[in-house]
């Protein structure tokens, strides 16, 4: 169940009440503030498949006129059977406002996210080195890959600019801090090239494309269902550190072909985790509240999946002609 709770002035009242009817809220109370100027706070009690609607109903409303929050309620009893059967049936749990909240905090350039960024780097190409997963994946728990690939890729569904582009920079950012910091980690410090953890970063081929797609759609649908999405984090910084730092120890150490290869698969997973991410937004329905914004979301949606499409054809042919790939029967 989603709760939302509208503050607004006393007049608007009986708009509020006509909405809750027309959506057909669970429930609904409200109380009024004393005073000349009195303002009312309606809570409603509200399905999720409902919410959405109703929200985007309330804004076109009352605009800058009152606020809405959006809570998740977390149990709410006693259910009646049939809503419980609604509740079941909803895919669709995080609305627009939810999820540009939640991504948009994870796609800042601040001082703890180079931090992270740098922090995952060393402890990445320390398992790298020594071969040990346990210490690679250690550092793909901690990178802070997953919040700005979401939104650029949010960024395109809505049509915003301004997020796809903050989001971009953010990543470069990432990218740009953990190739250069494992570069320099390769020049100083001897690579073992018989390391498995290593090597297995330079080999690219159909299964490097599937993980990356599965990660891409992994990561959409946890914040569009509202699951966790710790795991999902771990499965983007699979695609990403461990290509990135592999590619730039390799190329500190001198071995660029090596360091060309592993350059592949993180080109390869980058447009794979966007591709799947854009498309199961798509798919989810987030878009736009106003028509306008919806038609120029649609259009930059349509361009950027086209672009990835396009990017991942030419990277698989790519991979096909350097025979990087081998069928197995």
């Amino acid at each position: 169940m989603k709760w939302i709770e509208v503050i607004t002035e006393a007049q608007y009242l009986t708009v509020v009440q006509e909405i809750a009817a027309r959506q057909e809220v669970v429930d609904m109370w409200w109380s009024l503030s004393a005073g000349e100027q009195s303002r009312v706070a309606v809570k409603l009690l509200v399905r999720p498949a409902q919410a959405q609607m109703v929200v985007d109903e309330l804004y076109g409303v009352l605009g800058s006129n009152g606020r809405i929050v959006i809570l998740n309620a977390e149990a709410v009893l006693p259910l009646e059977e049939d809503d419980e059967k609604k509740i079941k049936k909803s895919s669709k749990l995080a609305t627009r406002e939810e999820l540009y909240n939640g991504i948009e905090q994870g796609a800042q350039l601040d001082g703890n996210f180079i931090l992270l960024t740098v922090l995952s780097t060393v402890v990445a190409s320390i398992g790298l080195v020594t071969d040990n997963v346990a210490v690679v994946i250690g550092a793909m728990v901690i990178a802070p890959l997953l919040g700005p690939n979401l939104a650029f890729a949010l960024g395109s569904a809505l049509g915003d600019g301004v997020l796809a582009g903050k989001a971009l920079r953010v990543s470069l950012a990432g990218l740009t801090v953990a190739g250069v910091l494992s570069f320099l980690i390769g020049r100083v410090w001897p690579l073992a090239i018989q390391s498995q953890e290593i090597m297995s970063r330079t080999d690219v081929g159909l299964d490097s494309i599937a993980l990356a797609l599965a990660s891409g759609a992994a990561a959409a649908l946890s914040v569009t269902t509202g699951l966790s999405s710790v795991l999902v984090g771990v499965m983007v910084a699979v695609a990403l550190l461990p290509p990135v730092a592999s590619a730039g120890m390799l190329a500190g150490g001198g071995h660029t072909d090596l360091a060309l290869n592993a350059s592949l698969l993180l080109a390869v997973n980058i447009v794979c985790v966007n591709l799947s991410a854009n498309i199961v937004f798509l798919s989810k329905g987030v878009r736009p509240r106003t028509w306008f914004a919806r038609e120029k979301a649609r259009q930059s949606m349509t361009m950027y999946i086209l672009f990835w499409i396009v990017s991942l054809s030419l990277l698989a042919w790519v991979i096909f002609s350097r025979g990087k790939y081998v069928f197995q029967s």
